[in-house]
Protein backbone atom coordinates (compact mmCIF):
# COMPACT_ATOMS: atom_id res chain seq x y z
CA UNK A 1 0.00 0.00 0.00
CA UNK A 2 0.95 3.61 -1.00
CA UNK A 3 2.22 5.47 2.04
CA UNK A 4 1.68 9.78 2.51
CA UNK A 5 4.27 11.94 3.44
CA UNK A 6 3.68 15.19 4.54
CA UNK A 7 4.67 18.49 2.29
CA UNK A 8 3.16 21.01 4.82
CA UNK A 9 1.29 21.33 8.02
CA UNK A 10 0.24 23.20 10.72
CA UNK A 11 -2.88 24.27 8.43
CA UNK A 12 -6.36 24.56 9.61
CA UNK A 13 -8.45 23.16 6.86
CA UNK A 14 -6.77 22.49 3.49
CA UNK A 15 -9.12 22.69 0.46
CA UNK A 16 -9.72 23.15 -3.37
CA UNK A 17 -5.70 22.01 -4.19
CA UNK A 18 -4.79 22.92 -7.89
CA UNK A 19 -1.40 22.33 -9.65
CA UNK A 20 -0.55 25.66 -11.43
CA UNK A 21 3.17 27.37 -12.39
CA UNK A 22 5.29 24.77 -10.35
CA UNK A 23 3.11 24.84 -6.57
CA UNK A 24 0.54 23.75 -5.55
CA UNK A 25 -1.96 26.23 -4.58
CA UNK A 26 -4.96 25.76 -2.39
CA UNK A 27 -7.33 27.24 0.38
CA UNK A 28 -7.18 27.24 3.79
CA UNK A 29 -10.62 27.74 4.72
CA UNK A 30 -10.88 28.71 8.00
CA UNK A 31 -7.78 30.15 8.22
CA UNK A 32 -8.95 32.79 5.53
CA UNK A 33 -6.33 31.76 2.81
CA UNK A 34 -5.14 30.95 -0.42
CA UNK A 35 -1.73 29.71 -0.46
CA UNK A 36 1.19 28.04 -2.32
CA UNK A 37 3.34 25.25 -1.82
CA UNK A 38 6.57 24.39 -3.32
CA UNK A 39 7.71 20.83 -4.00
CA UNK A 40 9.98 21.68 -1.15
CA UNK A 41 7.44 22.73 1.25
CA UNK A 42 7.82 26.34 1.11
CA UNK A 43 4.81 27.76 1.36
CA UNK A 44 3.17 31.60 1.31
CA UNK A 45 0.09 33.84 1.35
CA UNK A 46 -1.55 34.13 -2.13
CA UNK A 47 -4.54 36.61 -0.73
CA UNK A 48 -6.88 36.56 2.23
CA UNK A 49 -10.13 35.69 1.57
CA UNK A 50 -12.78 36.89 4.60
CA UNK A 51 -15.78 34.85 3.93
CA UNK A 52 -13.70 31.64 3.67
CA UNK A 53 -12.08 30.93 0.51
CA UNK A 54 -12.69 27.28 -1.72
CA UNK A 55 -12.83 26.41 -5.08
CA UNK A 56 -9.49 27.97 -7.28
CA UNK A 57 -9.15 27.77 -10.90
CA UNK A 58 -7.48 30.50 -13.51
CA UNK A 59 -8.70 32.05 -16.36
CA UNK A 60 -7.00 31.64 -19.77
CA UNK A 61 -5.28 35.40 -19.50
CA UNK A 62 -3.76 34.02 -16.27
CA UNK A 63 -6.07 35.66 -13.84
CA UNK A 64 -7.21 34.01 -10.80
CA UNK A 65 -10.75 33.12 -9.57
CA UNK A 66 -11.68 32.66 -6.01
CA UNK A 67 -14.33 30.95 -4.45
CA UNK A 68 -15.96 33.03 -1.38
CA UNK A 69 -17.83 30.62 0.39
CA UNK A 70 -20.04 32.34 2.62
CA UNK A 71 -21.19 35.38 0.58
CA UNK A 72 -21.70 33.11 -2.68
CA UNK A 73 -19.54 35.44 -4.26
CA UNK A 74 -16.61 34.57 -7.20
CA UNK A 75 -13.92 36.64 -6.98
CA UNK A 76 -11.02 37.51 -9.15
CA UNK A 77 -7.65 38.00 -8.26
CA UNK A 78 -6.57 41.02 -10.56
CA UNK A 79 -2.42 41.88 -11.97
CA UNK A 80 -2.04 44.10 -9.25
CA UNK A 81 -2.92 41.75 -6.20
CA UNK A 82 -6.61 43.42 -6.14
CA UNK A 83 -9.64 41.17 -5.43
CA UNK A 84 -12.75 42.42 -7.29
CA UNK A 85 -16.13 40.86 -7.56
CA UNK A 86 -16.24 38.61 -10.69
CA UNK A 87 -19.81 37.28 -10.18
CA UNK A 88 -22.43 37.13 -7.64
CA UNK A 89 -24.02 33.90 -7.21
CA UNK A 90 -26.26 34.11 -4.22
CA UNK A 91 -29.39 34.65 -6.69
CA UNK A 92 -28.60 31.17 -7.28
CA UNK A 93 -26.67 29.05 -4.86
CA UNK A 94 -29.00 28.05 -1.50
CA UNK A 95 -26.44 28.10 0.83
CA UNK A 96 -22.52 28.06 1.13
CA UNK A 97 -20.52 27.62 -2.32
CA UNK A 98 -17.68 25.28 -2.45
CA UNK A 99 -15.20 23.21 -5.06
CA UNK A 100 -14.91 24.34 -8.88
CA UNK A 101 -13.74 23.80 -12.16
CA UNK A 102 -12.42 26.27 -14.74
CA UNK A 103 -12.52 24.74 -18.47
CA UNK A 104 -10.40 26.56 -21.30
CA UNK A 105 -12.39 29.00 -22.50
CA UNK A 106 -12.56 30.07 -19.02
CA UNK A 107 -15.76 28.73 -17.82
CA UNK A 108 -16.20 28.52 -14.37
CA UNK A 109 -18.13 25.73 -12.91
CA UNK A 110 -18.97 25.84 -9.12
CA UNK A 111 -20.82 23.85 -7.27
CA UNK A 112 -22.46 24.76 -3.67
CA UNK A 113 -23.86 22.98 -0.43
CA UNK A 114 -27.15 23.47 -0.94
CA UNK A 115 -28.09 23.20 2.79
CA UNK A 116 -26.75 24.60 6.11
CA UNK A 117 -23.90 21.64 7.12
CA UNK A 118 -22.49 23.29 9.79
CA UNK A 119 -26.31 23.92 11.64
CA UNK A 120 -26.86 20.29 10.84
CA UNK A 121 -29.76 21.12 8.12
CA UNK A 122 -31.25 18.38 6.59
CA UNK A 123 -29.31 17.51 3.65
CA UNK A 124 -31.46 19.36 0.19
CA UNK A 125 -30.58 18.97 -3.74
CA UNK A 126 -29.19 22.13 -5.38
CA UNK A 127 -27.79 23.47 -8.81
CA UNK A 128 -24.64 23.35 -10.56
CA UNK A 129 -23.52 27.14 -12.02
CA UNK A 130 -21.99 28.31 -14.68
CA UNK A 131 -19.74 31.46 -14.80
CA UNK A 132 -18.76 32.96 -18.38
CA UNK A 133 -15.98 35.10 -18.40
CA UNK A 134 -18.06 38.14 -18.70
CA UNK A 135 -19.46 37.28 -14.97
CA UNK A 136 -22.81 35.81 -16.03
CA UNK A 137 -24.41 33.06 -14.06
CA UNK A 138 -26.85 30.50 -14.54
CA UNK A 139 -28.03 26.99 -13.30
CA UNK A 140 -26.92 24.52 -15.58
CA UNK A 141 -27.78 21.20 -13.88
CA UNK A 142 -30.04 20.56 -10.49
CA UNK A 143 -31.03 18.15 -8.11
CA UNK A 144 -27.49 17.29 -7.10
CA UNK A 145 -26.67 16.40 -3.73
CA UNK A 146 -23.74 18.45 -2.47
CA UNK A 147 -21.84 18.87 -5.91
CA UNK A 148 -18.60 19.13 -4.89
CA UNK A 149 -15.14 17.56 -6.42
CA UNK A 150 -14.88 18.77 -10.40
CA UNK A 151 -13.16 17.57 -12.89
CA UNK A 152 -13.04 18.05 -17.50
CA UNK A 153 -11.77 15.35 -19.32
CA UNK A 154 -9.23 16.45 -22.01
CA UNK A 155 -11.49 16.54 -24.91
CA UNK A 156 -13.68 18.90 -22.52
CA UNK A 157 -16.64 17.17 -23.65
CA UNK A 158 -17.17 15.67 -20.44
CA UNK A 159 -17.90 17.06 -17.10
CA UNK A 160 -17.81 14.75 -13.52
CA UNK A 161 -18.56 15.98 -10.21
CA UNK A 162 -18.93 14.10 -6.87
CA UNK A 163 -22.10 14.10 -4.88
CA UNK A 164 -20.92 14.09 -1.47
CA UNK A 165 -24.63 13.41 0.14
CA UNK A 166 -25.49 10.90 -2.86
CA UNK A 167 -22.38 8.84 -2.61
CA UNK A 168 -21.71 9.13 -6.20
CA UNK A 169 -19.98 10.17 -9.20
CA UNK A 170 -22.25 11.78 -11.84
CA UNK A 171 -21.11 12.52 -15.42
CA UNK A 172 -22.33 15.12 -17.57
CA UNK A 173 -22.18 15.82 -21.50
CA UNK A 174 -20.96 19.51 -21.98
CA UNK A 175 -22.69 21.70 -24.61
CA UNK A 176 -20.77 24.15 -26.84
CA UNK A 177 -22.28 27.23 -24.67
CA UNK A 178 -21.23 25.44 -21.68
CA UNK A 179 -24.76 23.69 -20.82
CA UNK A 180 -24.63 20.20 -19.85
CA UNK A 181 -26.95 17.43 -20.42
CA UNK A 182 -27.19 13.55 -20.85
CA UNK A 183 -27.00 12.94 -16.75
CA UNK A 184 -26.06 10.12 -15.70
CA UNK A 185 -23.93 8.18 -12.97
CA UNK A 186 -20.85 7.37 -13.39
CA UNK A 187 -19.54 5.43 -10.35
CA UNK A 188 -21.58 4.85 -7.20
CA UNK A 189 -18.80 4.68 -4.56
CA UNK A 190 -20.89 4.05 -1.06
CA UNK A 191 -19.84 4.21 1.35
CA UNK A 192 -17.41 6.30 0.46
CA UNK A 193 -18.27 10.17 0.69
CA UNK A 194 -16.97 12.09 -2.19
CA UNK A 195 -15.46 15.50 -1.98
CA UNK A 196 -12.59 16.62 -3.55
CA UNK A 197 -11.50 14.71 -6.70
CA UNK A 198 -8.75 14.41 -9.74
CA UNK A 199 -8.58 12.73 -12.93
CA UNK A 200 -5.94 10.65 -14.38
CA UNK A 201 -4.53 9.84 -18.00
CA UNK A 202 -6.20 6.02 -18.00
CA UNK A 203 -10.05 8.11 -17.33
CA UNK A 204 -9.93 6.82 -13.45
CA UNK A 205 -10.62 9.62 -11.33
CA UNK A 206 -9.28 9.52 -7.32
CA UNK A 207 -12.04 10.58 -5.11
CA UNK A 208 -10.97 12.07 -1.45
CA UNK A 209 -13.44 10.45 0.43
CA UNK A 210 -14.39 12.65 3.69
CA UNK A 211 -15.25 10.21 6.32
CA UNK A 212 -13.72 6.62 5.42
CA UNK A 213 -9.99 7.87 6.04
CA UNK A 214 -8.96 7.23 2.64
CA UNK A 215 -8.29 8.39 -1.09
CA UNK A 216 -9.70 6.08 -3.71
CA UNK A 217 -9.00 5.69 -7.53
CA UNK A 218 -11.85 4.57 -8.85
CA UNK A 219 -13.55 3.72 -12.57
CA UNK A 220 -16.51 4.09 -14.94
CA UNK A 221 -17.65 0.58 -14.20
CA UNK A 222 -17.39 1.31 -10.31
CA UNK A 223 -13.63 -0.55 -9.83
CA UNK A 224 -11.68 0.24 -7.20
CA UNK A 225 -8.32 -0.08 -8.31
CA UNK A 226 -6.29 1.42 -5.46
CA UNK A 227 -6.96 2.80 -1.82
CA UNK A 228 -4.61 4.82 0.03
CA UNK A 229 -5.53 5.28 3.74
CA UNK A 230 -4.54 8.73 5.55
CA UNK A 231 -4.41 9.09 9.32
CA UNK A 232 -7.07 11.35 9.45
CA UNK A 233 -10.01 12.76 6.68
CA UNK A 234 -9.00 13.01 3.42
CA UNK A 235 -10.76 16.33 1.45
CA UNK A 236 -9.44 16.80 -1.47
CA UNK A 237 -7.17 15.64 -4.05
CA UNK A 238 -4.84 16.76 -7.26
CA UNK A 239 -2.50 15.40 -9.76
CA UNK A 240 0.67 17.73 -10.13
CA UNK A 241 4.13 17.95 -10.12
CA UNK A 242 6.55 18.31 -12.71
CA UNK A 243 5.10 14.83 -14.45
CA UNK A 244 2.07 15.38 -12.68
CA UNK A 245 2.40 12.04 -10.98
CA UNK A 246 2.45 13.20 -7.68
CA UNK A 247 -0.63 12.75 -5.48
CA UNK A 248 -1.35 15.69 -3.30
CA UNK A 249 -4.34 15.10 -0.92
CA UNK A 250 -5.50 17.79 1.70
CA UNK A 251 -6.00 15.95 4.56
CA UNK A 252 -7.44 17.37 8.88
CA UNK A 253 -8.78 15.63 11.26
CA UNK A 254 -12.58 17.03 10.87
CA UNK A 255 -13.75 20.07 9.07
CA UNK A 256 -16.18 21.98 11.77
CA UNK A 257 -14.33 25.30 11.60
CA UNK A 258 -13.92 25.82 15.69
CA UNK A 259 -11.93 22.76 16.15
CA UNK A 260 -10.20 23.27 12.66
CA UNK A 261 -8.62 26.57 14.11
CA UNK A 262 -7.96 25.30 17.22
CA UNK A 263 -6.24 22.20 16.90
CA UNK A 264 -4.63 23.67 13.30
CA UNK A 265 -4.63 19.42 12.13
CA UNK A 266 -4.99 20.09 8.43
CA UNK A 267 -2.26 18.97 5.84
CA UNK A 268 -0.80 18.57 2.55
CA UNK A 269 0.37 15.10 2.21
CA UNK A 270 1.80 13.75 -0.58
CA UNK A 271 2.74 10.19 -2.73
CA UNK A 272 3.86 9.19 -6.60
CA UNK A 273 1.53 7.37 -8.83
CA UNK A 274 2.40 5.69 -11.93
CA UNK A 275 -0.21 7.26 -14.22
CA UNK A 276 -0.23 10.98 -14.32
CA UNK A 277 -2.81 13.72 -14.20
CA UNK A 278 -5.25 14.76 -17.27
CA UNK A 279 -8.01 16.95 -18.14
CA UNK A 280 -9.03 19.89 -15.95
CA UNK A 281 -7.88 21.25 -13.49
Amino acid sequence: MRKLTTLLDGLHFPEGPRWHDRKLYFSDMHAYKVMAVDMEGRAAVVCEIPNHPSGLGWLPDGRMLVVSMSDRKLLRLEPNGKLVEHADLSALAPCDCNDMVIDAKGRAYVGNFGFDLHHRAAPKATVMILVTPDGKARAVADDLMFPNGTVITPDGKTLIVGESFGNRLSAFDIAPDGSLSNRREWADVRPAVPDGIALDAEGAVWVASATTQEVIRVHENETISERIKVATNAYACMLGGPDRKTLFVATAADSNPSTCVANATGRIEITQVEVPGAGLP
